[in-house]
């Protein structure tokens, strides 16, 4: 079991350092973030040693959150239309460090390129798998389909749509904690080494959660949802920079 000597560092919404030097530049899309409360003991082993759940009042949260990757580019490099361009859903989780850096800890991202689920899964071992996808924007809905390809579990599958409201002026401090997040942990290094990233401020939307019927969360080894989300948002957008991973602590 992991032991968090550090206290958390703060939540803001702005990044606290900017990236001189990005390893990859992207943009995110077309967001929409779903949000359930879970209890931290049913999550704390699925995270990377060295980390441990992030919580709000004794509670932690798992999350949905379907995107438009768009223009994947590494390093200055301009990103790229075709291959750097696709639909994402990701299953996310949590976490806080010995540095007390918190982050997210990914479960399962559904990508509709092989290319780039292959190059996550051997360059960065995150945990990409290959789906049939869409992202379609109605009069005034958003709609999110994903069926799994490669490598299984076959049947995952999710179909979301939400009607996104007005902009929010000053987002609460729950819907901070769930979208500020500047970087994600991962065993790069055996242990939980942390990636950072930076991106302007998010511009966000509550969102009514029309439709939602998923199994990812049960897929990637978590309690199935119980109840409504504690949380719908939904985002226009932002361009984002990935740095360079950073190993874990020694010693």
């Amino acid at each position: 079991m992991s032991i968090i000597s550090s206290e958390p560092e703060p939540i803001t919404p702005d990044a606290p350092v900017a990236l001189s030097r990005p390893l990859l530049t992207q943009q995110w899309l077309d967001l929409t973030f779903v949000h359930w409360a879970v209890d931290p003991a049913a999550v704390a082993g699925l995270l990377p040693d060295g980390t441990v759940p992030d919580t709000v009042d004794g509670v932690t949260f798992v999350g949905l959150v379907a995107f438009r990757m768009h223009k994947v580019g590494w390093l200055r490099l301009p990103g790229v239309p075709y291959f750097g361009s696709f639909p994402e859903t990701n299953v996310r989780l949590y976490s806080v460090d010995a540095h007390g850096r918190r982050g997210v800890v990914f479960r399962s991202m559904d990508a509709s390129r092989l290319l780039p689920v292959v190059m996550g899964r051997l360059a960065f071992r995150l945990p990409y798998v290959w789906s049939r996808m869409s992202v379609r924007t109605g009069e005034d809905t958003v709609g999110y389909t994903s069926a799994r390809r490669v490598p299984g579990p076959r049947g995952a599958y999710s179909r979301l749509v939400v009607r996104p409201g007005e902009r929010i002026t000053e987002p609460t401090g729950l819907e901070h904690f769930l979208t500020a997040r500047w970087g994600m942990h991962n065993p790069f290094f055996g242990d939980a080494g942390f990636l950072p990233n930076d991106h302007p401020r998010w511009p966000l939307h509550r969102a009514t959660l029309v439709e939602c019927e998923e199994n990812l969360i049960e897929s990637a080894g978590l309690p199935t949802p119980a109840g409504e989300p504690v949380s719908v948002l939904y985002s226009p957008g932002v361009p984002v920079r990935l740095g360079r991973p950073i190993p874990p602590p020694r010693g």
